[in-house]
């Protein structure tokens, strides 16, 4: 039959095959018990994703990395900390309108089969997984990127050496030494995953310390970076100078400057969503965000006028 999209929704491509969902290889199975399920139902705001449910796999855009393609329109892009292993909690950030969600390995006992369940577990959601990887190494990296992440996060990154390591183990040759092996990116990102991975996987090199400044106009110059990230915390941290003090914003000018100049994108804390050309952003973790919100809710209720 021919596929009609949503009221709203314009196709981005022609679809002119068989789009039933019992003709795709990889239709979930709560799409087959539950028809209603399918991406006919979703909303405007859900419309990629409404394509990467209903189309066949083989029918894909090339590009399905909605950060980078955000990025690329100049739009800023902000992402939730995960550092919980519970499917429920990444599916209630993933439905907040988040744009991408930072798993985050560095600081948390996440392990990889943790994490591959929340990537999965997202699957029908806008938000992009991105995750923080503890090293990168390549076993680390392999991981990330077999298990469908489409960001990888690099901390402490104070030469380029290692920055460099990250894109070539994220990277499928000829522009890197990725393997080929197994992994659950299929089923998230299409049969031809192995042909569009290196346009959709990006690197984000997070600078933490004095070093790293010295060395920022050479991390930002490598190929295959796409975001250079001020670690604001760790920034003062390591230099001892407190953030919002004129040191610490020297430092920050300095990745800022060389980052602009490679043109690549920059990065930091949500805080810093007005600064000029900042255009990525990380929010605070779940764990943070749950007590607060109860705690809203009960000054709310707390302070609601008694009725009458």
């Amino acid at each position: 039959m021919m596929m009609q999209a949503p009221p709203g929704i314009v196709p981005r491509f022609p679809i002119d095959k068989d789009c039933s969902i019992n003709k795709r290889p990889t239709t979930i199975p709560r799409v087959l018990d539950n028809p209603e399920f399918c991406g006919l139902a979703r909303q405007v705001s859900d419309q990629i994703r409404y394509y990467r449910l209903i189309v066949p796999l083989n029918l894909r855009e090339p590009m399905y990395n909605t950060v980078k393609e955000k990025l690329a329109r100049g739009e800023q892009v902000i992402g939730g900390t995960i550092d919980s292993p519970d499917p429920k909690v990444y599916r209630a950030m993933a439905k907040a309108g988040l744009d991408f969600l930072w798993i985050e390995m560095q600081h948390s006992p996440i392990s990889y089969q943790e994490a591959a369940t929340l990537i999965l577990a997202g699957r029908d959601l806008p938000a992009i997984p991105f995750i923080r990887v503890p090293d990168a190494t390549e076993g680390d990296i392999q991981k990330a990127t077999d298990i469908g992440a489409l960001g990888i996060i690099v901390p402490m990154v104070d030469e380029p050496e290692k920055v460099e390591a990250a894109v070539r183990f994220a990277k499928y040759p000829p522009q890197g030494k990725r393997s080929h092996g197994g992994g659950q990116y299929r089923d998230l990102w299409g049969n031809d995953y192995r042909n569009t991975a290196n346009d959709n996987t990006m690197i984000i090199a997070q600078i933490e310390s004095p070093t790293g400044v010295d060395n920022c106009e050479k991390i930002a110059a490598v190929p295959g970076v796409d975001v250079v990230f001020a670690a604001a915390n760790d920034l003062a941290s390591f230099s001892g100078h407190p953030q919002g003090t004129l040191a610490h914003e020297e430092l920050v000018a300095r990745i800022s400057e060389a980052t602009l100049k490679a043109g690549k994108q920059l990065g930091g804390p949500v805080e810093w969503l007005k600064r000029d050309h900042y255009l990525f952003f990380q929010m605070l973790s779940a764990s943070t965000l749950i007590p607060r919100g109860v705690k809203d809710q009960l000054e709310s209720i707390r302070s609601a006028p008694v009725p009458a």
